[in-house]
């Protein structure tokens, strides 16, 4: 494992000040402790540069919607494929080396920039306020570093683990710990730093971060730290970390997400419009619990935009069977295919969240193209041409339709932002937990006074979505077969997918089905499917540890069957 010795990071740029719009990142030069942690602003970039590693998602080539079954990825040389077609090895590995390196940093701040008292500023007029700041980044940090090992303990299972600053030869050294005990570590760390942070940065008396009327936004709060808790206790419960289904587990996860739901009310989180969830302020959306601020970029519209567009790239193409997932508004799954031989529109009556997702044949998207998509066979937005959408339909979440892509009048891109907690996931993740632990939709107890089905309700109710509610008296087999299709379209795109399959284990992703459109001699159009094979093997439920670190580290164990 290539954890060096740590080397100290300073800030070149100005101290971190209050910033409405996004945390601030700074660039780096290696310089002493004695230096870093005696100046207000030099500790404060040293604690940013830790946030700077936090993951997001926004659908570019990379992304691992195409590596599962929501999406297929257009552009042909992408790396994603490496993940469906047999290529992925211990020699192309994925996310390892990314996470270690903030861990490493977290360890160092930890161990030598604690119970500071910044002597020299005593005399500065914001020397409290700084003060205060500084006496949370402790918390801060903790709770970073247990959110960096749950993105690996989900990818690996058992993971090298350390709190302590190591040399290069004592990491080179170490084994793997049980995932169960990194679990552990998550969530108790999650508990022990909850109560040191604040909910609302803007709220805070006599304190740097709140800067009356611009208070800075991007820093992890107590929110984060119930839903880092609440996320980690259904993964550690889910069959992948836990074969025996033991109940206790999931009893344990449920009361960590009712928690988060709790925690949303008394603090006036609440489900908003579906639509909220994206877009240019997508970060003040009413139920969001945290948001990674990544700034102004095309890259989602550039990827994703259809192929007959200037500079577009048609990217990740929605799939036939996550469209499937998408019930009637009559509580039916009656497919495309199946609506049209029926002489109905195909997409007239689907669950208002397929149209706010997802692009399709006729429609006008983006709000920049002058016409309306073609995706049918032969159209301008579809095959035989290079690099058009293969399922028949494009990508509008997290995709901002506003935005103009063009050589010649293109102004830039508009400000994205990953959601990396929000309140719909952890309905979601109770109703799971809950229906795990009882066997059914409907039980509730003293601990668990919200059933499964209710909470589901719950997000169905959205204000722009309104879909029927899931009704009493469903056998638990009809209730976790709509439970995974309902997890699939509210979850859409948001990074969930590729994980849950894999949590589950219940068999990865051996295929994808696509919708082939074609328009007859008289304008109407047909519908037809095709499904394309996928190579998956269970191995396949854990990454593989990379080669280059076993080479150094014979301590380092592999995942079975790589």
């Amino acid at each position: 494992m290539k954890l060096k010795k740590v080397c100290l990071l300073v800030a070149c740029a100005a101290a971190l000040t209050g910033c409405a719009d996004k945390m601030d990142y700074h660039e780096y030069q290696t310089y002493g402790p004695d230096y870093v942690f005696t100046d207000f602003g030099r500790t404060a970039g040293f604690v940013n540069n830790i946030y700077a590693s936090l993951d997001y998602d926004l659908l570019g080539s990379g992304s691992r919607a195409s590596a599962c079954d929501e999406a297929e990825m257009a552009i042909t040389y992408s790396s994603v494929f490496d993940y469906t077609n047999g290529n992925w090895s211990a020699l192309n590995p994925y996310s390892w080396f990314g996470y270690y390196t903030p861990i490493r940093s977290a360890n160092y701040f930890l161990k030598n920039a604690l119970d500071l008292d910044f002597i020299d500023h005593r005399y500065d007029e914001d020397y409290q306020a700084q003060m205060n700041r500084y006496n949370r980044y402790q918390y801060e940090v903790r709770l970073l570093r247990a959110y960096y090992y749950f993105l690996l303990v989900r990818a690996y299972g058992d993971v090298p683990f350390t709190t302590e600053v190591l040399t290069e030869e004592e990491a080179n050294s170490m084994t793997r710990t049980p995932a169960a005990e990194v679990f552990d570590f998550i969530i108790s760390e999650c508990d022990a730093v909850a109560p040191e942070l604040p909910v609302d940065y803007s709220k805070l008396d006599n304190d740097a971060a709140s800067n009356s009327s611009n208070p800075e936004t991007g820093r992890v709060n107590r929110g984060m730290a119930l839903a880092l808790k609440a996320r980690a206790s259904l993964y550690r419960a889910s069959k992948l970390f836990n074969p025996n289904e033991d109940k206790e587990l999931y009893l344990q996860a449920a009361k960590a997400n009712l928690d988060v739901i709790n925690y949303c009310n008394n603090n006036g989180i609440s489900l908003g419009k579906y639509t909220d969830i994206w877009g240019e302020n997508n970060w003040k959306a009413s139920e969001m619990i945290f948001v990674r601020r990544v700034g102004s970029t095309t890259e989602p519209e550039t990827t994703n935009f259809p192929i007959s567009m200037e500079n577009a790239n048609s990217g990740n193409c929605p799939t036939q069977t996550l469209v499937d997932a998408y019930q009637r508004t009559d509580g039916s799954y009656l497919t495309v295919e199946q609506a049209a031989r029926l002489g109905f529109d195909p997409y007239a009556d689907l669950d208002p969240r397929f149209g706010m997702t997802i692009a399709r044949n006729g429609e006008k998207w983006p709000n920049t193209n002058a016409m309306e998509l073609e995706t049918y066979v032969g159209g301008r937005d579809g095959a035989p041409l290079p690099y058009a959408t293969t399922t028949s339909y494009y990508v509008k979440k997290y995709v901002d339709g506003s935005t103009d892509i063009s050589a010649s009048t293109g102004s830039g891109g508009k400000t994205h932002s990953w959601v990396t907690f929000r309140l719909g996931e952890f309905l979601m993740n109770y109703a799971e937990a809950a229906f795990k632990y009882f066997g059914s939709p409907e039980q509730t107890n003293s601990d668990l006074n919200l059933s499964a089905r209710e909470a589901i309700n719950r997000v169905r109710n959205r204000s722009d979505v309104k879909m029927p509610a899931l009704p009493e008296g469903m056998s638990s087999t009809e209730f976790w077969t709509v439970y995974k299709k309902e997890r699939m379209v509210e979850l859409a795109f948001e990074g969930h997918r590729f994980w849950d399959v894999r949590r589950w284990k219940e068999g990865g992703f051996n295929s994808i089905d696509r919708l082939v459109i074609t328009k007859e001699s008289d304008g109407s159009f047909s519908y037809s499917r095709t499904t394309k094979n996928l190579v998956w093997d269970d191995k396949m439920y854990f990454f593989p540890i990379p080669d280059s670190e076993r080479r150094k580290n014979p301590n380092l164990s592999q995942n079975e069957g790589w």
